[in-house]
């Protein structure tokens, strides 16, 4: 029972050293920890169901996949007093890889910009032709790039850009499913850490599991904030481990 004192109170230190030998402390403690990372854990398993297998497995063909493919297209700079400007009517088509027609197309406005709407996410050809200008080929996937930009300089010849090879869609994919896969981890490590303290075993053990578990980020603050009130009541009970008995008993 805590002490009172001079002026009525609770004496604080008192009240402390009470819950420190409460097991209800420890049992709340890890309550609050197995709860917060469980919440972490949920955080993982949404971050994993969120990168689908058919991106890791390279099915970005899927029927299902559309992205809009917007860009602006400017002169190509002649010296210091002219170019760079945008083109307008700029002929823009939309084919296969292959080079095949795929009925969608269209011109550039006066500000040089250009939009073609529900494009199958994968390989495709851009060609740019306009009187006057070198024609331009441009291989892309949709989608991995926020806008086209493209240069037309004097002439009659080709250039051909090929951005295919600098897509980074499949090494995002994997660093975000690693992400969510460590995340899990995390919060599981968490969970095991709450046991650990409910059972009142190992306190080093619990604290570093409970520890890994505040990065699970359950629920962004509240799963942290769970876990480390949790620990916070832990370590206040943290005589009532079977490790720390037998130290004190061997000292």
């Amino acid at each position: 029972m805590a002490d009172r004192n001079d002026s009525g109170g609770i004496d604080f230190e008192y009240f402390l050293e009470d819950m420190s030998y409460e097991p209800s402390t420890r049992v709340a403690g890890a309550i609050m920890i197995i709860v917060g990372s469980i919440l972490g854990a949920q955080l993982g398993i949404l971050l994993i169901s969120a990168n689908p297998d058919e991106i890791l497995s390279g099915n970005l063909d899927s029927s299902e996949d559309f992205s809009d493919v917007n860009g602006i297209v400017n002169s190509a700079l002649e010296g210091n007093n002219s170019g760079g400007e945008p083109i307008e009517g700029v002929r823009v088509r939309l084919l296969s890889e292959e080079g095949a027609i795929t009925g969608k197309e269209t011109v550039t406005d006066s500000n040089g910009r250009f939009s073609i709407q529900d494009v199958n996410r994968k390989p495709f050809l851009l060609s740019f032709t306009h009187p006057g200008n070198n024609t331009t080929k441009y291989y892309f996937v949709p989608g991995d790039n926020a806008q086209i930009v493209i240069t037309m300089s004097p002439g009659n010849g080709e250039n051909v850009i090929d951005t295919r090879g600098e897509s980074h869609l499949s090494q995002s994919v994997l660093i975000s499913t690693a992400i969510a896969i460590l995340t899990f981890l995390l919060g599981l490590a968490g969970v095991l850490g709450g046991i650990e303290a409910y059972r009142g075993n190992n306190y080093r053990r619990s604290w570093w599991l409970s520890f890994l578990g505040l990065w699970s980020r359950g629920m962004i603050f509240i799963g942290p904030l769970l876990i480390l009130v949790g620990m916070s009541l832990v370590t206040l009970s943290k005589g009532q481990f079977s490790e720390e008995r037998s130290e004190d008993l061997g000292a």
